[in-house]
C-alpha cells in the first residue's frame, strides 16, 4: 500500500464521517456573518510550489490583511464560533480535501506562509522536499501554539524564537524516518491528543526514544518545561526580527 493510496483512502472516508460535523459548523460560521464559512488560504507545498489550503473559517473576514501570521489564543479576530472550531481543531476538517486532490497528505509537516519559508535556513529548505501535511510530530507536540504565544506583543517572532527550532527539528526528524507504519502511528496519536494529550505526548516521546533523537528534543517534546528562544536548525542565531 502506498502512501498516496492511502492519503485517498482515508480522506474520503474522513469527509464522509465528518460530513455530520462539518455540515452544522459550516452553516453556525455563515450564520454569525453572512461570509463564506471557508478560509482559502495560501500555503507553500511540495518543491515550494503555492497552493490553496481549504480551511473553516475561524477568524473575521480578511483576518489575513493584518500582517499578523501567528495565532494566540486571545487573538481578537477569532470569532465566537472560530473559538470552538479552533478548540477541537475542527478546522483542520476541511483540509481533507486537499489531501483528497493531492496538494497535502495526513501525515507531513504543516505547510506554512510564504514569509515563514523565505526565513527558512538551508537546512529547514529540505521540509520542501516532501508533500506537507495535516498532521506531524510537531502538530501533536504544539497542538497548544495559541496558548504558547498568548499575551506575546509579537506572535510571529515568539513563534519563530519558540516554537520553529523545535517544530523544524521534527519535521526534519519525520522526514528522515518517514515510513506508513510511523504514519499511521501519528494518525492514532492524532486521535489520542483529542482525549489526552499527556497520552499523546508520551507517544511521541516513544517514537523519539526508537528514531534516536537528541536528548535537547526530546526534552523540548516532552513540553515539561517552558520553551525558551532557539536557534532555528543550520543556524546558531536566535531570531531576533521578522
Amino acid at each position: 500500500m502506498t502512501k498516496r493510496f492511502l492519503d485517498i483512502l482515508l480522506s474520503s472516508a474522513g469527509l464522509l464521517c465528518a460530513s455530520p460535523v462539518l455540515v452544522p459548523i459550516l452553516f453556525l460560521t455563515w450564520l454569525q456573518d453572512r461570509h463564506s464559512p471557508f478560509y482559502i488560504a495560501p500555503r507553500v507545498g511540495k518543491d515550494g510550489d503555492m497552493f490553496r489550503m481549504v480551511k473553516i473559517r475561524s477568524m473575521t473576514v480578511n483576518a489575513d490583511r493584518t500582517g499578523v501570521d501567528s495565532t494566540s489564543a486571545d487573538d481578537k479576530r477569532i470569532t465566537r464560533v472560530g473559538h470552538f472550531v479552533r478548540r477541537f481543531k475542527l478546522d483542520e476538517l476541511a483540509q481533507l480535501w486537499n489531501v483528497l486532490i493531492g496538494d497535502m497528505s495526513l501525515v507531513g509537516p504543516r505547510p506554512n506562509v510564504q514569509r515563514d519559508v523565505s526565513l527558512y535556513t538551508d537546512v529547514e529548505k529540505k521540509i520542501l522536499e516532501v508533500r506537507p501535511g495535516i498532521t506531524d510530530m510537531a502538530s501533536i507536540v504544539f497542538s497548544d501554539e495559541g496558548e504558547i504565544l498568548k499575551g506575546k506583543p509579537d506572535p510571529d517572532l515568539s513563534y519563530n524564537q519558540l516554537i520553529r527550532p523545535w517544530k523544524s527539528r521534527l519535521c526534519l526528524l519525520y522526514i528522515e524516518h518517514q515510513s506508513l507504519g510511523l504514519d499511521l502511528k501519528l494518525v492514532f496519536l492524532t486521535a489520542v491528543a483529542i482525549v489526552s494529550r499527556a497520552k499523546a505526548l508520551r507517544g511521541i516521546q516513544n517514537i523519539l526514544e526508537k528514531l534516536h533523537a537528541d536528548e535537547t528534543l526530546k526534552k523540548a517534546a516532552a513540553r515539561e518545561e517552558e520553551l525558551r528562544p532557539s536557534p532555528p536548525p543550520g543556524s546558531l542565531e536566535i531570531v531576533l526580527s521578522r
